[in-house]
């Protein structure tokens, strides 16, 4: 047929130099599949045409340097034409706008591609948490997805402290686990922020006797990497900190989570936490009992 179908993640903006610069045209880290059948120099056709991505160069596990020339505001057409970047395991019929077709002809121009509507609209709702604030990850603490605007005012009325961090989730979180060293594994950097009332909050409970419950394992690992002589410091940064059984925890007295893949590095933090018996005996039950698992299932409390 002379072009292909190929599912395209923005990972993450990339700094091009200042001669590269122009405002209809970006640089992005994404990931594509099938990577396979993409090569250097090819050219996508997105969002009906409107967003043309050139393929700059290959960088191996799927990722790829792409150049977006795009026909208005990138952000308003992500929004208008893509999808919510949900797990694979949540089956959705059809790619939709997350997906480009590979040009035959690099000289011919894009032909766009009809849209058929699809039926995860409701995961930019659901795929959300109610207090998120910025944009920039590629998937949902889901562990919060539980928790409404409801839910957050009868815990403030109930005494109950809710302050922010942010943690930009990447893609790195969810590689598994080859090494047979455990400590030779490496986590990809992801960009966090403490607000300063976060610290202070934090180091108050601290004070008083009062517990810090994390919710998630994401915010588990921001608010251990920022922990410093037992306090936890404002401000931003990177975090590769991999947490496994092993490791002695240093901000929080209680975690918040979904049920996670087994050899996950978040199943190992949570190990790391409660032990990694006393989480295989929680998951033997949690089956048993028919609890669902993963991004829009079930949470638990481990104290």
């Amino acid at each position: 047929s002379g072009s292909i179908v190929v599912e395209v993640l923005l990972l993450g903006e990339v700094e091009a130099d200042s001669s590269a610069r122009h405002a209809d045209a970006s640089h992005w880290e994404a990931l594509l599949k099938p990577s396979r059948q993409v090569r250097a120099g090819d050219r996508l056709s997105l969002a009906e045409g409107t967003i043309i991505a050139e393929v700059i160069e290959k960088r191996g596990e799927g990722r790829h340097l792409l150049k977006l020339v795009h026909d208005g505001r990138l952000i308003d057409l992500l929004w208008r034409f893509g999808q919510m970047p949900v797990p694979p395991y949540i089956k959705r019929q059809g790619l939709g706008s997350r997906s480009g077709k590979k040009e035959k002809n690099p000289e011919t121009p894009p032909n766009p591609t009809p849209q058929t509507p699809h039926p995860g609209t409701l995961d930019r709702e659901r795929y959300q948490t109610v207090y998120a604030k910025h944009e920039g990850a590629v998937a949902a603490p889901t562990a919060g997805l539980h928790f409404t605007p409801e839910l957050i005012e009868t815990l403030r009325e109930q005494g109950v402290a809710v302050t922010p961090i942010t943690l930009y989730v990447g893609p790195g979180t969810f590689r598994p686990v080859r090494v047979e060293e455990l400590a030779q594994h490496r986590m990809e950097p992801e960009r966090y922020i403490v607000p300063e009332q976060t610290a202070l909050a934090i180091k108050a409970a601290r004070r008083e006797g009062r517990r810090v419950i994390a919710v998630g394992t994401t915010t588990v690992r921001t608010l251990e990497y920022a922990t410093v002589d037992g306090d936890v410091r404002a401000g931003a940064g990177l975090t590769d900190l991999f947490i496994y059984p092993g490791y002695r925890f240093k901000s929080i007295d209680a975690i918040i989570t979904n049920f996670h893949l087994p050899c996950s590095t978040l199943f190992m933090l949570v190990s790391a936490f409660a032990g990694r018996e006393t989480m295989l005996s929680t998951y033997r039950e949690a089956i048993t009992w028919r609890y669902r698992f993963y991004s829009y299932g079930d949470a638990m409390l481990i104290v």
